[in-house]
């Protein structure tokens, strides 16, 4: 291998030069320290503090690598003993929430390595007090000083921990987040001033005194009379009325010339400042308390994105430079085998409802015991309850897992004999249920739909029209393309229907369903326009976004038409299922079970799943089958993809 250049090469050719700053310049005449900063500036110290409780809430692991596959975490090992407990008066909570804390203010941070009578111990160095050993190595420091009120001391770079972040002008030093704050933090300042003045002056509104040109003549005696007594009253170290009534004379009047805390945006201003400090630190606004766009849905997912994009990358500088700095350099024989890594699953992971929910269907079986649940509970052990408990319709039903429900008439969970079981399939045998072909059909066609009203919608409003909304239109051309993929997929699942019933197919009656029909897709195109309506004249609304049409649009043709198909076939293949039935079979011993197929369902859907009644009769949700939307709201519709089952005595 050929190597361009030596070490001492490169750094031979720059000699360090930079100083890193420490204060931040708020005005001619006002610098204010990093540290003043994050205690006098409310915005720096909540996305400060929120990185550095955060992180410093996520359990630091060491993990042995066994092989590419394997790894076992390990807890008696000195490096993860010094992690947990870094020296005698520091909790590794506090050693990392520091670290956060100081790397989001100075964008650098110091360990030092020290020898304690337990072993090694780590102590965090606060920025101010050190400083990097002016040499000659502009690629690294070689050393540093620590400084305070009673001497100084040098301390070699291999007994520290040193992180820190990027610089374009040195790479020894990080380059504080806070620098590129420095117009906002100048104008909350400023503002914060003029309000703090304001206040002190007892917020008298500031103005003039008008006097008109044909008032009596104004001596010199009368006008310092005047000025003495509002001068008095009204301002100066003197005034002892901060709000009073003024009394003028001869037809004078007061103009106001000040400005109102709303004319200021007081408010905006403070809300801009905390925006602009998250921005500069990557946080969600939602997660430090702006809120003017959130929603339940989109704070549950910056959530997620938050310990993905946010913290993610912070996480792992950390991770590779305790790898690096204490790892490999303090255990260099368990260097290949050994690292560490916060633990992100304990903030990523759902509920316990829906861990629990994912595991028991990943393993197919209940996966505590009676004891561990009641130490969860922190209750205390029983005898006879360390083995697993699992339901005989797991073993030998058939079933996934025990959340499947026992089909009706199958004993309740009892054993079912051979032949009972061939009975059993034999009696379940059809299932209405859309294909895939027929979902991404009906998802087709509302977004064909959607792309058309696209072009109509942005054509009107560019040409500045009035009416760029034709409700009748839209509600009549949906309707109609509704009504012919209504019938299409109806028929198609009727026909299935009757030929698993042994029954020609060409006895089903058409005209019968088709005033259903129409009445369903008339009801489906007027819901489904409203709601696009509602989100245009809200997008018009916002000057946030420029293409605002074109994002309603966008989630119209993507999100909502594919939700919007499979809630349309799901309807449509639950009613030609029951229909058919009825028609050629009348009430005659059958009845419907719901029937579950998501593995995420509404838990109002999955309490029902199994659930068995008459044909002629509704479920306990007031449904006929699923999707029924003249019986169920949109919420309980809307992206539903559970099935209905056809029983026969």
């Amino acid at each position: 291998m050929v190597f361009a250049v030596s070490e001492g090469t490169l750094r031979a050719v720059q000699k360090p030069s930079y100083q890193a700053p420490s204060t931040l310049r708020l005005s001619d005449d006002l610098s204010m320290d990093y540290a003043e900063l994050y205690r006098r500036q409310q915005s720096v110290r909540t996305v400060v503090d929120f990185l550095a409780r955060n992180i410093a809430q996520l359990s630091l692991h060491t993990f042995e690598r066994i092989d590419d596959s394997d790894r076992r975490r390990i807890t008696d090992h000195p490096f993860a003993q010094l992690m947990r407990s870094p020296n005698p008066y520091t909790t590794g909570y506090r050693l990392i929430r520091d670290l956060i804390a100081d790397r989001g203010i100075y964008d650098r941070a110091l360990w030092v390595k020290t020898r304690e009578k337990s072993g090694m111990a780590l102590t965090r160095i606060p920025p101010r007090l050190w400083k990097i050993d002016d040499d000659d190595n502009w690629l690294s420091p070689s050393g540093f000083v620590i400084k305070g009120n009673r001497g100084s001391t040098k301390i070699p770079a291999e007994s520290c921990v040193y992180f820190r972040g990027y610089n374009p002008e040195d790479e020894r030093y990080g380059l504080s987040p806070i620098e590129s704050l420095r117009r906002i933090l100048s104008e909350e300042f400023a503002a914060g001033q003029m309000r703090e003045q304001s206040l002190r002056n007892g917020a008298r509104i500031g103005g003039y005194i008008q006097r008109p040109g044909d008032a009596p003549a104004w001596s010199d005696p009368a006008r310092e009379r005047f000025a003495t007594g509002w001068r008095a009253q009204y301002t100066g170290q003197t005034a002892t009325e901060g709000g009073g009534t003024p009394v003028l004379e001869d037809g004078m009047t007061f103009v106001a010339a000040g400005h109102s805390a709303a004319d200021m945006q007081y408010i905006e201003s403070r809300k801009l400042s905390r925006e602009e400090a998250a921005s500069a630190y990557f946080i969600p606004p939602p997660m430090v308390g702006i809120l003017d766009n959130a929603t339940f849905g989109n704070i549950e997912e910056q959530h997620k994105m938050l310990y993905q994009d946010t913290l993610g990358p912070i996480l792992q500088e950390v991770q590779q430079e305790i790898y690096l700095q204490l790892i490999r350099a303090e255990f260099p024989d368990d260097a290949d085998s050994l690292y560490v890594e916060f633990n992100m699953l304990e903030k990523l992971r759902g509920s316990f409802e829906e861990q629990a929910s994912q595991l028991q269907t990943s393993v197919g079986a209940p996966f505590l015991t009676r004891n561990e649940a009641r130490a969860r509970l922190n209750l205390p052990r029983i005898d006879g309850a360390d083995e697993l408990v699992v339901p005989l319709n797991v073993l030998v039903g058939g079933l996934a897992s025990p959340t499947d429900q026992v089909p009706a008439g199958s004993g309740g969970g009892s054993v079912p004999t051979e032949d009972e079981a061939k009975a059993l399939i034999a009696r379940l045998k059809t299932k209405a249920r859309p294909s895939a072909a027929q979902s991404a059909k009906a998802a087709q066609v509302l977004a064909e739909f959607f792309a058309r009203q696209e072009r109509s919608v942005r054509s009107a409003l560019g040409a500045k029209a009035a009416g760029w909304w034709d409700g009748a239109r839209w509600d009549k051309e949906l309707g109609g393309a509704l009504l012919a993929l209504s019938s299409s997929i109806t028929l198609d699942v009727a026909r299935k229907q009757l030929e698993q019933l042994g029954v020609d197919p060409d006895e089903y009656d058409v005209d019968r369903t088709m005033a259903w029909m129409r009445t369903v897709a008339d009801a489906n195109a007027t819901s489904i326009n409203a709601a696009t309506e509602a989100a245009l004249e809200t997008a018009l609304e916002s000057d946030d976004d420029p293409d605002a049409v074109g994002h309603v649009f966008d989630v119209a043709k993507t999100a909502r038409a594919q939700q919007g198909g499979q809630t349309l076939a799901t309807t449509l293949a639950g009613f030609a299922s029951v229909e058919a039935v009825q028609q050629v079979r009348g009430q005659r011993g059958a009845t419907k079970t719901w029937v579950v197929t998501s593995g995420n369902p509404r838990a109002s859907h999955a309490q029902m799943a199994g659930e068995t009644v008459p044909i002629d009769s509704v479920f306990s949700n007031g449904a006929k089958w699923p999707g029924d939307s003249s019986a169920l709201d949109v919420d309980e519709v809307a992206g539903c993809s559970c099935t209905v089952q056809i029983n026969f005595e």
